[in-house]
């Protein structure tokens, strides 16, 4: 059994902290970007939302195909590096100040992320043997990695933002991309005999014991992961208010001025400042728990993500009720209510990743990577809830998203034991 990690974790590692950088550097200016009269596109906020809930559905739908190319035809190693190139050429683009050039620089995006996304988190778990303990940790190692780059993106486009505008900040991202790609080749050797072809991992080891997954059929298997990605749906759609409904609050109804002259995108910094905090004593707990035999399977810990992500939102919606709805408050809140989501995301969105990579039959886990993402992009599609943002008070708006994700929570609980048997051993 693999005692540590491979270095070719930590080439994964840089390469996706720097391409979730050019990423999350225009996440955390989009949706103001396009609201935004005097530098950006002078949109309604409706309208904002409406395309920033589009884009989100379609970035995360395009793994579901780029998986299945690198599954069937390229290789992990080049639908990463195609990947890259199309995210680097949607970044520059951005600078162009036109309804044209946004929409064909937003759609070069969604197909980089199509190629890359599925392919570099599938490549990770292709660093491994078969019924590898050192998953999960894997997994939170490189979900680390994706922190560090969405942490470090938001400082730098409030920088940006701040002295020279959305459009010269958005080329930041670009320039992400190409330290993105460089890391990537520049090391290949640490991942050599991985990702040249389709996405089939290490074998297990023919002298260990057959793993308790190796029982259940392929189609079992598809279906317990297919529930999985329908339950999570309602977490995508709650999460990812982060760059849209709670970036308005941030901006509009958060009192900054004793954090000096900044606006909301520097709010999209403190979900990754949590992740990063939080990695390690999480990892280290879950060691813990595991010497006493009481680590939860995967599909509990992404249970109690989802508890946790309820219990953020109805700390939202008591930060409106204090504010009045309209009033602005201490930015604690907000603080507050990051570092449970983000617990709660840690438990969560690794988890799945690492949940495919063990559960997904080998010939189909990029496909699977795939499905993932398209879970997400379904949740991301329900973000257009934030168009109610305006209509409905900012409590109830909050209130109603906790709720949901603490019915889904249950309903997760409810169907843990025939998961387990699904998908035994994970």
């Amino acid at each position: 059994m693999q005692e540590k990690h491979p270095p070719g974790l930590y080439v994964l590692f840089a390469t996706e902290l720097w391409e979730r950088f050019g990423f999350y550097t225009l996440g955390a200016m989009l949706a103001l970007y396009l609201r935004d009269s005097v530098q950006g596109m002078g949109w309604p906020e409706q309208d904002a939302t409406t395309l920033f809930s589009y884009y989100l559905m379609f970035v995360y739908a395009s793994p579901l195909i780029g998986g299945w190319l690198a599954d069937k035809w390229m290789g992990q190693r080049l639908a990463i590096t195609v990947g890259a190139l199309f995210f680097g050429a949607g970044y520059f683009l951005l600078y162009v100040p036109s309804v044209s050039a946004l929409y064909l620089a937003l759609t070069l995006v969604v197909i980089g992320n199509g190629f890359f996304k599925p392919n570099v988190s599938a490549m990770v778990g292709s660093l491994y043997p078969e019924g590898s303990k050192l998953k999960d940790s894997a997994y939170n190692i490189f979900y680390m990695g994706i922190n560090v780059g969405a942490f470090l993106a938001p400082v730098v486009a409030e920088f940006m933002h701040q002295r020279f505008g959305f459009r010269l900040a958005f080329t930041v991202a670009g320039f992400g991309m190409i330290i993105c790609l460089a890391t990537f080749w520049g090391l290949r050797r640490y991942l050599s005999g991985h990702g040249k072809g389709s996405a089939v991992p290490l074998k297990q080891d023919p002298l260990q014991t057959p793993l308790l997954i190796d029982s259940v059929s392929d189609s079992k298997r598809i279906m317990a992961l297919l529930v999985i990605f329908a339950i999570v749906i309602v977490f995508w759609m709650a999460f990812h208010q982060n760059q849209l409904t709670l970036t308005y609050f941030a901006n509009d109804n958060t009192d900054w001025s004793a954090w000096g002259n900044v606006s909301g995108v520097i709010s999209n910094a403190i979900n990754p400042f949590w992740i990063i905090t939080l990695t390690v004593p999480l990892i280290g707990f879950w060691r813990w728990l595991a010497k006493k035999g009481l680590e939860p399977s995967t599909p509990a810990k992404i249970g109690i993500g989802m508890f946790l992500t309820a219990i953020s939102f109805y700390v939202m919606a008591i930060a409106c009720l204090a504010g009045g709805n309209t009033g602005k408050v201490s930015p604690w809140w907000l603080i507050s209510a990051y570092a449970i989501v983000s617990l709660g995301e840690l438990m969560l969105s690794p988890m799945g990743l690492s949940l495919v990579s063990k559960v997904a039959p080998a010939h189909m886990r990029g496909l699977m990577m795939g499905g993932w993402f398209v879970a997400t992009a379904i949740g991301n599609k329900l973000t257009a809830i934030g168009s109610y943002w305006r209509d409905w008070d900012h409590s109830t708006f909050f209130f109603i998203l906790a709720t949901m994700a603490l019915f889904m929570s249950g309903v997760l609980w409810l169907l843990l034991k025939p998961l387990k048997k699904a998908m035994p051993g994970v």
